[in-house]
């Protein structure tokens, strides 16, 4: 009975030796205002049926499924550099690449100009690293692809390691008082404790001046009741999406994709990884296949001994 307790043994351990080896990854994308991959994933409710996510999903040959994936390893700050234009909202990864389409029927978010907002966004693990968001200029068309010349040269509010609170950092940010119609809301988390870079657009519309239902400086409910939505099927089905502190909900893990060490090379699969939900990092999968390891052996032994 000694050398099946002492394999048994070896065994965990070496699987606990080769966790404790594997680093932590973030992983995370806006909630509230919703982004495009959230909006579009199977977590997206009703959303994930409007026109613009059935045609993005066609375009991109599978679903949004790993949503908090979109990342890039080694930007290293040069985004302009490294994110060819046209292709910002996938970041130019081949596995989001339908999120670059250009039309102005992207499930949106109504805000007000010059309003307060508290930016949701989702993260499964806690990590040191800059938010950077942009909001497009004035005169932008949503109906042409989206390029950096659509954006400021410096964002509009810049957040470094806000604390990672029920599930999403809450980033508080003053918007810019001179937009009005459709605009893109660009996020960059530029990761500090890893190599990845994370890119992700929230499409957004203000009102013309004068006109009313858009969210208010505490980032309220619209008038019609739905939060932040421009229209009833824009509504979501997933919680965490508004701006009210809701706790983000997410689907049972799997295994990351390793982050690729080529400077700006993707860090996710070249294709989002069927099943489950929102990729959790290596630390959590490899728990599981430890306790699952355990558990096999803990089972075999008790047929041996039997």
């Amino acid at each position: 009975m000694t050398a099946p307790r002492t394999t048994a043994a070896t065994v965990v351990a070496v699987a606990v030796t080769l966790l404790s080896a594997t680093p932590a990854l973030a992983h995370g994308a806006p909630t509230d205002p919703v982004s495009r991959v959230v909006a579009c994933s199977p977590e997206g409710g009703d959303r994930a049926g409007s026109a613009a996510c059935r045609a993005a999903v066609a375009a991109n040959g599978a679903p949004f499924t790993a949503w908090d994936n979109l990342r890039v390893a080694d930007v290293n700050g040069r985004d302009r550099q490294l994110i060819p234009d046209g292709r910002l909202c996938s970041g130019g990864l081949p596995a989001y690449r339908g999120l670059d389409l250009a039309r102005p029927d992207w499930p949106s978010t109504r805000l007000g100009p010059g309003a307060s907002l508290t930016m949701a966004y989702s993260s499964t693990i806690p990590h040191a690293g800059t938010f950077k968001l942009f909001l497009t200029k004035q005169g932008y068309d949503a109906a042409k692809p989206l390029t950096w010349a659509d954006l400021p040269a410096e964002p509009f509010a810049q957040v470094t390691d806000p604390p990672l609170v029920k599930g999403a950092y809450r980033i508080g940010v003053k918007l810019p008082a001179d937009r009005s119609g459709h605009h893109v809301l660009y996020t960059i988390w530029q990761n500090s404790s890893t190599t990845d870079t994370y890119y992700s657009c929230s499409d957004v519309v203000f009102p013309a001046s004068g006109a009313s239902g858009a969210r208010g400086g505490s980032g309220a409910p619209g008038a019609s009741g739905t939060p932040g939505t421009t229209d009833a099927s824009a509504s979501s089905g997933r919680s965490g999406t508004t701006g009210t502190g809701a706790t983000p909900a997410g689907p049972a893990a799997s295994p990351d994709a390793p982050a690729s060490t080529v400077p700006g090379t993707p860090a996710a699969a070249t294709t989002p990884r069927s099943g489950g939900g929102p990729s959790m990092p290596l630390l959590a999968g490899g728990a599981a296949a430890v306790a699952l390891l355990a558990g096999g052996t803990a089972l075999a032994l008790r047929r041996r001994r039997g």
